[in-house]
């Protein structure tokens, strides 16, 4: 979603051509080898010293109901400090589970 004239507005991307799929598959399957990273500048491990995780991405969030067994909830609740953060731990589970069960493409 993006802001206009104060007001928000929804964003919905164009659909993804064939060719742009094609192009997409072949730098996909290009071996590392065979990428020109000339006009990018070196890194170095120096360069990541103070960065922050998370600080410009914000993953989506989206609010919802939903049933849990009160055991799940209560243990959840228990390993979080002070019994907050235990929305964000069932989220981390939830995707790591959803990263375990993804068919890598290709």
């Amino acid at each position: 979603m993006k802001k206009s004239e104060g007001r928000i507005v929804s964003f919905k991307p164009r659909e993804l051509t064939a060719e742009g799929r094609a192009d997409l598959r072949a730098l996909a399957d290009l071996p590392d080898d065979q990428i020109d990273y000339s006009d990018i500048p070196a890194t170095t491990a120096e360069d990541w010293v103070g960065a922050e995780v998370g600080k410009f991405y914000r993953p989506l969030k989206q609010q919802l109901t939903l049933r849990v067994d009160a055991d799940v909830l209560d243990w959840f609740k228990r390993e979080s400090p002070d019994g907050k953060g235990y929305q964000t731990r069932i989220n981390t589970a939830l995707r790591e589970y959803m990263a375990a069960h993804t068919k890598k493409a290709g």
